[in-house]
């Protein structure tokens, strides 16, 4: 996990009121900075809305981290209201450009939001359950390597009787060996046209190579996919509908406006 997520997402939630209290931490407090408390559920938070941290690295594992970058964004912080810093022209130039931008951000969601309702969203459910067309999915695991003869020696090591998972922990490129469902074209071409010739329980029987090094594949099971169900589905239903709702919002925005726009040399812009 890079610890540059940690910092991102810290800084991205610094603004926000802590969260009550967990039971993790002590009585759910997970430092005193200052007399400043910093809450376990403000860090959890953190960590439920950043997929690129959750996806990689377990909590227990990530709360060290994450309380060190927190602790330091926080003495900085601290520091920053000591000092005259928001008395600066460039503190008030920031944060009238950041009040703009969410201004603007929080009017289009709510302008997007007026835009779109149940009837819609399930008018769009029904159309891709009608065009949805079933393919063979599959459940797989994958140790990946930089060199071939890595590779078959993970081969031998699994038919005399090692574990997967244990091997894939120890050398494996990728931390999860777990794919999850997958068809094959979502996987790049050499991957996919080897896994989707084996059959459910096969180990490749020798490694499969793509642009991202030697793969020893294992096929957990397969089967032929179906439509998300309606709850599944919603979240990438409403991104549709969201889009096509900006479209009309910057319409009716555009079309009441008088706008003069001019090139570097000071003619008119088309």
């Amino acid at each position: 996990m890079k610890t540059k997520y940690i910092a991102a997402a810290v800084l991205a939630l610094t603004l926000l009121n802590p969260l009550n209290a967990s039971a993790e931490g002590k009585n759910g407090v997970a430092a005193v900075v200052n007399g400043e408390k910093v809450t376990v559920a403000e860090i959890k938070k953190i960590y439920d809305n950043t997929p690129q941290i959750n996806t990689q690295e377990k909590w227990d594992v990530f709360y060290p981290k994450a309380l060190n970058a927190w602790v330091d964004s926080k003495l900085v912080q601290q520091a920053a209201n000591k000092s005259d810093v928001k008395k600066s022209k460039e503190f008030k130039e920031q944060v009238e450009l950041f009040s703009n931008d969410l201004a603007s951000r929080l009017y289009l969601k709510q302008e997007v939001e007026k835009k779109i309702n149940n009837n819609d969203l399930k008018n769009l459910y029904n159309q891709y359950k009608t065009n949805f067309v079933s393919e063979k999915e599959m459940k797989a695991r994958h140790i990946l390597v930089d060199n071939e003869a890595t590779a078959n020696d993970i081969i031998k090591k699994i038919k005399k009787g090692e574990k997967f998972d244990e091997l894939a922990k120890k050398y494996s490129k990728e931390k999860r060996a777990d794919l999850g469902w997958f068809t094959k074209n979502m996987m790049v071409p050499d991957f996919g046209n080897a896994a989707f010739a084996m059959k459910k329980g096969e180990l490749s029987q020798k490694p499969v190579k793509t642009q991202f090094g030697y793969h020893i594949i294992l096929v957990d099971d397969l089967r032929d996919s179906k439509p998300l169900s309606y709850e599944q589905a919603e979240p990438q239903l409403k991104g549709i509908l969201a889009q096509e709702a900006i479209k009309g919002v910057m319409g009716n925005i555009v079309k009441g406006a008088k706008i003069e726009k001019y090139t570097l040399d000071g003619k008119e812009a088309k």
